[in-house]
Formats: structure tokens, C-alpha cells, sequence
């Protein structure tokens, strides 16, 4: 899937515009990425009489154009979807309904078994004929992913865009693929470490350590390209949690001028590339 103008698409092998920036510019960079990801966190916290309660989505995510496809947000590890209200809310704003899967607490467990857990979730519930679009932030991005590839529900959807409409054949691509009827159309991802993170071996949570370059769901992602065509990365110029960056060849690949991890996420320009990446992924001809 080739980029777009207006959604500022950059090839995987793009480089910065200017210089590299300073030691002191990055250091500064990385201090407002914590300040923003702490107020984050404290934003979580519930009064008393809450505690052990789902925390509500706000009720505007619960409206929205059916002709439009669901949303579903998925959270970086540590983190709660309330990290991802900024996207939420710009989604709600353009007409989509959002969703979030309860249940994950901080995001702790293994991509795999949060992927079949999302999957199960999906299931359950019908696809809404506008269909469906993941957007996540960093580890979110491999769930997200992981999806997308054991359930073969991009490639189905892919198939369905280029104007596969043979029920038989359709059931044929499902049993090849394992497909189950989950609706997705795709991906936006934002702040993903696709390939890894060289700085994940430095810790010693296995939450964390899961991120390694070499662990082996990383590698079976990476070996995974099928899917790609149909997943929005997002990402900026610097993320001191991935030196790799973030950008996937054969995804669309967006470049936003907001650095950091976290403080991504609350850039206005991130939200539009959002929304326009979600759009992008419900036409047809995106592909």
C-alpha cells in the first residue's frame, strides 16, 4: 500500500529532515516525554469509592456513523486505555465508535495471549458491516498485529477490497488462513517497535525484556509481511524507547513532527494522521 500526500507518508528507509538533533536537544525530548507520560498515569488513578471498578469510556465513543468502521484501542505495556483517550476522543470527533478492551489492567501479559484474547473478544460480538480498524500505541501495535496475522483477517479483507465477492471462495481463503469473522480492516499504529527494541535487554521484567530484537514473537512478526500493506505506522522524529524506530516496510509509514514515546500521542498532528489513517484503510482502493 503506497502513501498518500495528505497523510505525510514516508518511505521505511526516509530519513529526518535537517541535521540530527543535539545530545542536550534529545535529553530535553526525552524529560517532556516522562512529564507527559507521569501526568498520564496519575490521570488513572480513581477516588476511593471506584477502585476495583472499570473506569467508564466517555459516552460520546458510544455514538457514532454506522457507515463508519468501529474502533477498537489497544494500550502500550503499564499502560491503561486511558493513555490512548486523546486518539479516542479525536476518533469519536470524525464519527467513528470506540472501543476498549476491559479486563488488561496495565497491559502485562504476553502479545500472544492478548492477541487470542482480543480475537475471542471480537467474535463475540457481530462485525459491524462498516467493518473494523485496531489503533494502537507500542506494544498495542504488536497485539495488534498478531491479530492480524493468525486470524488472517487482513488478508481476507485485502482480498474482499479487490472485488472478491465468491462466497466459495471466500470460505475456501477463510480455512487457508484460519480467518474468523472479526471484521478487520487493518491497523493504525502508533510509536510500534516492529522490529524490537535493543534497549529492552537492559531490564529485567520480562514485560519488558518481550520487546528484544531477538525474542521470538518479535522475529514471527517480522517474518510476517503479508499484513503489512494494511497497517498505518505513526511515529516521530525521535522515541527514546526505540532507536530502531518504528517505521514497516509495506506499511504506510507517517512521519509526525511531535518526538517522544508518549508525548506522541497528545499531538493534534498525530490525531489527524489517525483519523486519516483510518480512513485510508476503509477505502477500497487503498490498496
Amino acid at each position: 500500500m503506497t502513501g498518500r500526500g495528505d497523510l505525510a507518508d514516508t518511505r521505511a528507509d526516509a530519513s529526518p529532515d535537517g541535521p540530527a538533533p543535539t545530545l542536550l536537544r534529545r535529553g530535553l525530548w526525552w524529560a517532556g516525554d516522562y512529564a507527559y507520560a507521569v501526568r498520564q498515569q496519575l490521570g488513572v488513578l480513581a477516588p476511593p469509592w471506584a477502585i476495583g471498578r472499570p473506569r467508564p469510556t466517555p459516552a460520546a465513543w458510544h455514538r457514532g456513523d454506522a457507515e463508519r468502521p468501529e474502533i477498537y484501542l489497544l494500550p502500550g505495556v503499564y499502560e491503561h486505555w486511558t493513555f490512548l483517550r486523546p486518539l479516542g476522543d479525536a476518533l469519536a470527533q470524525a464519527g467513528h465508535r470506540v472501543r476498549v478492551l476491559h479486563g488488561l489492567g496495565v497491559n502485562r501479559r504476553g502479545i500472544a495471549e492478548t492477541a487470542d484474547r482480543l480475537a475471542r473478544l471480537l467474535e463475540r460480538r457481530p462485525a459491524p458491516a462498516a467493518g473494523r480498524v485496531l489503533v494502537a500505541h507500542s506494544k498495542g501495535g504488536l497485539i495488534g498485529k498478531h491479530v492480524l496475522v493468525t486470524t488472517g483477517a487482513a488478508a481476507r479483507a485485502a482480498a474482499a477490497a479487490a472485488g472478491g465477492d465468491d462466497p466459495a471462495e471466500a470460505a475456501s481463503t477463510a480455512s487457508l488462513t484460519g480467518d474468523r469473522p472479526l471484521g478487520l480492516l487493518g491497523m493504525v499504529a502508533v510509536a510500534t517497535p516492529f522490529g524490537g527494541s535493543r534497549l529492552a535487554g537492559l531490564f529485567i521484567d520480562p514485560s519488558i525484556r518481550a520487546f528484544r530484537p531477538r525474542n521470538a514473537t518479535i522475529v514471527m512478526l517480522g517474518r510476517e509481511t503479508s499484513v503489512n500493506g494494511r497497517i498505518v505506522s505513526v511515529f516521530g522524529p525521535f522515541d527514546p524507547h526505540i532507536p530502531e524506530g518504528s517505521a514497516l516496510d509495506g506499511a504506510t509509514n507517517v512521519r509526525v513532527p511531535t518526538p517522544g514515546h508518549f508525548r506522541v500521542l497528545g499531538s493534534a498532528t498525530t490525531q489527524r494522521a489517525v483519523v486519516e489513517g483510518v480512513a485510508r484503510l476503509a477505502q477500497p482502493s487503498a490498496d
